[in-house]
C-alpha cells in the first residue's frame, strides 16, 4: 500500500473469502460476532457521564435514559479512582471534577436513585479500586431488592493499561494482576451477568498510539489477563465469553472500520491458537468511544461532524455499544443540551440511515479487505515483539509500550506543527482561526485528521510537550514511568504523558499545562477517561 494509491481492484485482495471472512457470527468473526448483528438488536447506546455529586449525576443519568439511552456508563472522579476519600488532602481541588465523587455505599445508592438496576446495565470506568466499587454496587442492588445474579454491566478493571497510558494505579503490578483475577473468579463463582473486565485500547490510542499499536498493545494485555485467569484455575471456555474490549473510533473512517474487523479476526485466531478456545470464547465483543483527542476548542460545532463520522465508523465496524462525545467537551463538561445531541447522533444513525439493515455492508470491498489484512498482519507482528520481551508486564517494566507510544505521539505532533504537507480548507477570507489546515488520510499506521487551528497545537505548551515526547522516545533508557506520575493522561509513561497530542482538542489540557486548584500536575485528571463494557 502507498499513500498515493487511489483505485483498488481484485488484484489488491487475493484473499480467500471462506477462511478470511466466513459468515457473520461464525469463526473468525471478521464480519461480526452475531449472525444478524443490528437487524436482530441495535448496539447499546451507552453515554459516559459523571460529575459533581451523586445527586447531580443521577439527574443526568435520568435525563439520558428519558431521552432514549439504553445503558449507563459511570465516570468517577480522580480521588475515587485512586482510592482517596473526598476529604483527604490529596483530593483537594479534584472532587467531582473528572467524574462523580463516590466515597460510600450511600453515595452509590444516591447515584442510582430511582434507577432500577434489574432493568439497566451499568458500566463503570474504574480500575485500581474496581473490586471495591463492584462490592458497593452489589450492596446497592440488594437494597433495591435485586439479587446480584440479576445485575448486568461491566467493570473496566484493566490495570495493565493504567501503567501504559492512563496512570490511575495504586499497587505494584503483580498484586494488581492478582486482584484483577480475583474479580474474575468472584463474578464467575457468583453467577453474575457482569463482564469482569473491559480490556481497553481507547486510552492507548488517545495517548498517541496508531491504530495498529492500539490493537497490538490491547491484545498483549488481553493475553496476559487470560493467562492469569488460567493460572487461577478458571476455565477459558467459561470466563473468556465474558471478556469485553474497548476501542477508540477516529475520523479516518476506512482505517477504523478495517481496524475493528481485523481486531475481531486476530483475537479469535489468537484464542484458538494459544488456548484452544471454543468459538464462544473467541468472540471479541467491544465498546467504542469516539475520539476525545480529535475534538477542538476552536470552532467546536465542527466536532458534531467529527463525532458523527466516528460513530458511523464504529457502527460499520460492528461495535456492541457506543459512546458519542459531546461537541463542547474540549471546553468543559457537556451541557444537558450537548449531551442529548450526542445521543441523538447515535439515534439518527440507528433509525434514519439504513446502516443497521445490512450486516457488514463493507465486506468484500477490495480496499477494506486489503486494509483489514494489513492491520491484522502488522498488529500480529507488533504483538510478537511484546511477547518476545516477555509479555505485557515485562514490556511495561522495560518501557517498551511507553517508548513506542511516545515516538508515535511525537511523530503525529510534529506533523501537526509542520502542517503535514497537507492542504488548507475553511471559509475563504475567514477570520483568524477559521481556516483549517489538515492532511489527507493515510491507510495504516499514520492516523490523521483535519485541525481547526493553523498549527494544531496550543502555542508554546504544545511545542514543549512535543519536545518532552521527543526526549522520552530518544533517551532509550527503557525505564518505566516514575511511580509518582499518576495523572490520568494520554501517555502516563514518563515525561511524554499526554504531551504529544494536539492541544486544540480533547479535555486533557491540564495534563500538560500543570496543576489546577493547588493540586500538582501529577494529580490533575484528563477528562477523556473513556467508557466501558460491551
Amino acid at each position: 500500500m502507498t499513500d498515493e494509491k487511489g483505485i483498488w481492484g481484485p488484484a489488491d485482495w487475493p484473499g480467500d473469502p471462506a477462511s478470511a471472512l466466513g459468515r457473520p457470527g461464525e469463526f473468525p468473526f471478521t464480519r461480526g460476532v452475531h449472525p444478524t448483528m443490528y437487524r436482530g438488536r441495535l448496539w447499546t447506546m451507552r453515554q459516559y457521564a459523571g460529575f459533581g455529586t451523586a445527586e447531580e449525576t443521577n439527574r443526568r443519568f435520568r435525563d439520558l435514559l428519558a431521552a432514549g439511552q439504553t445503558g449507563l456508563s459511570v465516570a468517577f472522579d480522580l480521588p475515587t479512582q485512586m482510592g482517596y476519600d473526598s476529604d483527604h488532602p490529596m483530593a483537594e481541588g479534584e472532587v467531582g471534577r473528572a467524574g462523580v465523587a463516590i466515597d460510600t455505599v450511600e453515595d452509590l445508592q444516591r447515584l442510582f436513585q430511582e434507577i432500577p438496576l434489574d432493568r439497566v446495565s451499568t458500566s463503570m470506568t474504574i480500575n485500581a479500586t474496581a473490586a471495591i466499587l463492584l462490592a458497593m454496587y452489589v450492596v446497592v442492588g440488594e437494597e433495591q431488592g435485586v439479587p446480584h445474579r440479576q445485575l448486568e454491566g461491566t467493570l473496566q478493571n484493566d490495570i495493565l493499561k493504567e501503567y501504559i497510558a492512563r496512570g490511575t494505579y495504586i499497587y505494584p503490578l503483580e498484586p494488581s494482576l492478582r486482584l484483577t483475577a480475583d474479580v474474575f473468579r468472584f463474578t464467575l463463582e457468583e453467577g453474575m451477568r457482569f463482564n469482569p473486565i473491559s480490556i481497553s485500547g481507547y486510552h492507548i490510542r488517545e495517548a498517541g498510539a496508531t491504530a495498529v499499536q492500539e490493537v497490538a498493545f490491547t491484545f498483549a494485555n488481553g493475553l496476559e489477563y487470560v493467562r492469569r485467569a488460567l493460572a487461577a484455575g478458571l476455565d477459558v471456555n467459561v470466563f473468556a465469553p465474558r471478556l469485553s474490549f474497548f476501542f477508540a473510533a477516529y475520523t479516518t473512517v476506512f482505517e477504523e472500520v478495517a481496524k475493528f474487523r481485523a481486531a475481531r479476526r486476530l483475537w479469535a485466531r489468537l484464542m484458538k491458537e494459544q488456548f484452544g478456545a471454543e468459538e464462544a470464547a473467541c468472540r471479541l465483543r467491544f465498546h467504542t468511544q469516539t475520539g476525545g483527542a480529535t475534538l477542538t476548542a476552536q470552532q467546536p460545532l465542527n466536532n458534531v461532524v467529527r463525532v458523527a463520522l466516528q460513530a458511523m465508523a464504529a457502527v460499520l465496524g460492528g461495535t456492541q455499544s457506543l459512546h458519542t462525545n459531546a461537541y463542547d467537551e474540549a471546553l468543559a463538561l457537556p451541557t444537558k443540551q450537548s449531551a442529548t445531541l450526542a445521543l441523538r447522533t447515535q439515534q439518527v444513525l440507528a433509525h434514519e440511515t439504513g446502516l443497521p439493515e445490512v450486516v457488514d455492508p463493507v465486506g468484500g470491498s477490495w480496499y477494506i479487505e486489503a486494509l483489514t489484512d494489513t492491520i491484522e498482519r502488522e498488529a500480529r507482528a507488533l504483538l510478537a515483539q511484546v511477547e518476545q520481551v516477555g509479555g505485557a508486564p515485562r514490556a511495561i517494566e522495560s518501557g517498551f509500550f511507553q517508548e513506542a507510544i511516545a515516538r508515535s505521539a511525537y511523530a503525529q505532533q510534529r506533523a501537526i506543527e509542520t502542517g503535514g504537507g497537507g492542504r488548507e480548507w475553511g471559509r475563504a477570507g475567514g477570520d483568524r482561526g477559521e481556516r483549517v489546515r489538515g492532511r489527507l488520510s493515510r491507510p495504516v499506521g499514520a492516523r490523521t485528521r483535519l485541525f481547526d487551528t493553523g498549527r494544531g497545537a496550543a502555542g508554546p505548551a504544545g511545542r514543549r510537550a512535543a519536545a518532552a515526547a521527543s526526549r522520552a522516545g530518544a533517551d532509550g533508557s527503557g525505564r518505566p514511568a516514575p511511580r509518582r506520575s499518576r495523572a490520568t493522561s494520554r501517555a502516563a509513561a514518563a515525561p511524554a504523558r499526554g504531551g504529544a497530542r494536539p492541544l486544540d482538542g480533547g479535555r486533557d489540557q491540564r495534563c500538560v499545562t500543570g496543576g489546577v486548584g493547588g493540586v500538582p500536575a501529577d494529580l490533575t485528571p484528563c477528562r477523556n477517561a473513556g467508557s466501558v463494557g460491551a
